[in-house]
């Protein structure tokens, strides 16, 4: 496929910028969700109202994410970006308007201004992940580009770390409020530093195509690739069941009573072994067995969700989530190479949406499904049950994807 881009030279210092904003976003964006977490719970005590949380975010983004990958391939990836964090920012001063007045969630009707800002927010990330994925090709070569991908994973597992454990401090000590106010802050600073790239964007040639013909396209081109539709569907389902991060709020409370710093710090267990993880491939690439590794991470996540529904030790729980974190990292760093490196670059924006609506959506349907499972079923069973569902689904589609499970290199089968 011929592109219609003509590639700019990436501007040495724009990939610092450009991970210093994904440090700063994450962050906002762990806080928020702690925040929102627990102050919902802690109000309602309802694991559904959690669901609820989910639910909120996941249609929007399910109803957007593909028209604004079309977006993200037609105009200014960073102006698109900046516009998100600039939304994302007045999202969370809302959040502490709530809940500093009358709109703070108790019980019920009362919980519809948050869900709406929850919305609004969704709506927001499904434009903001297919942009800033297809910017990073844009800011270093295409040989550095595996090595930026495991960095920018790095930066954002780092965030993911320190945001739930400094938002558990200030909610502990301050309040919902401050916690959003926080929030508010980190991603007005990320939105400066979006800002602040200087790596002309490509620019493209016009064309006719509608833009339901080229959400088409985008979704034809994975479907045909068999290697891109099974690493990303793989990810689909095992985040889809084996996602327990909705339901931290009743462990950290109800069965491991360790309170809301606690929970801070469950929430960014994942994210150290992930970080760890992603550390470690930022410095040593991966070579070889990419399908093979894949599928075993899968199945490590699986069996660490099993782990982690089981335990009632809050360091077994700390370290399972860990294990997860790990697993989990190896799978998006693989997916994440395979889409950026065999996707031509006027579809990386189409492509990107794609895999947020089968993977980042699914976060979001993820959290509904555990709530609702753990309201019929109970907590621990709807991990643990969960954590089968994602072992189960391995097997599966080893099977179902050969080519997938023969990956060699990350650049070619």
């Amino acid at each position: 496929m011929a592109s219609d881009f003509r590639a700019a030279a990436p501007a040495k210092t724009d990939l610092p910028v450009y991970l210093a904003s994904r440090v700063f976003g994450t962050t906002g964006i762990q806080i928020q969700s702690l925040a929102i977490g627990w102050e919902v719970y802690e109000t309602t005590g309802s694991a559904l109202d959690l669901g609820w949380v989910g639910l909120a975010q996941f249609l929007p983004l399910m109803l957007l994410s593909l028209p604004a990958g079309a977006v993200a391939d037609r105009l200014n990836r960073k102006l698109i970006l900046a516009i998100c964090r600039i939304v994302y920012t007045l999202g969370a001063l809302a959040l502490a308007f709530a809940s500093s007045t009358s709109w703070a969630p108790v019980a019920g009707a009362s919980l519809l201004p948050t869900f709406l800002v929850l919305a609004l927010l969704g709506a927001t990330r499904a434009f903001s992940f297919p942009a800033a994925s297809a910017l990073l090709p844009a800011l270093v070569t295409v040989d550095r580009l595996p090595r930026a991908i495991a960095m920018s994973s790095t930066t954002f597992q780092v965030a993911t770390i320190g945001g739930p454990a400094v938002g558990g401090l200030i909610y502990a000590a301050f309040g919902a409020h401050a916690a959003y106010l926080t929030a508010a802050a980190c991603l007005a600073v990320s939105g400066v530093c979006v800002f602040s790239l200087r790596t002309p964007m490509p620019k493209r040639a016009p064309t006719t195509e509608g833009p339901v013909t080229r959400v088409a396209h985008g979704l034809r081109y994975v479907f045909r690739e068999k290697i891109l539709l099974g690493a990303i569907s793989l990810d689909l389902f095992a985040v889809l069941l084996g996602g327990a991060v909705a339901l931290m709020p009743i462990f950290a409370r109800d069965i491991l009573d360790v309170g809301e710093m606690g929970l801070g710090m469950l929430r960014s267990a994942p994210a150290v072994g992930a970080a760890a993880t992603a550390a470690f491939f930022a410095f040593f690439p991966m070579k070889r067995h990419a399908g093979r590794l894949m599928f075993s991470a899968v199945a490590l996540f699986g069996g660490a969700t099993v782990a982690f529904g089981l335990s009632e030790s809050f360091a077994l729980s700390l370290f399972s989530l860990a294990i997860l974190g790990g697993a989990d990292m190896v799978s998006v760093v693989i997916r994440q190479s395979l889409i950026q490196l065999r996707t031509p670059d006027e579809m990386r924006g189409r492509v990107s949406s794609v895999s947020y609506v089968f993977i980042g959506a699914s976060n979001e349907l993820g959290e509904f499904e555990s709530g609702v499972t753990a309201a019929w079923l109970g907590t621990v069973r709807a991990v643990v049950l969960g954590g089968v569902g994602t072992l189960l689904v391995t097997g599966l589609w080893a099977t179902m994807f050969p080519d997938l499970r023969r990956a060699d290199r990350l650049d070619r089968s």
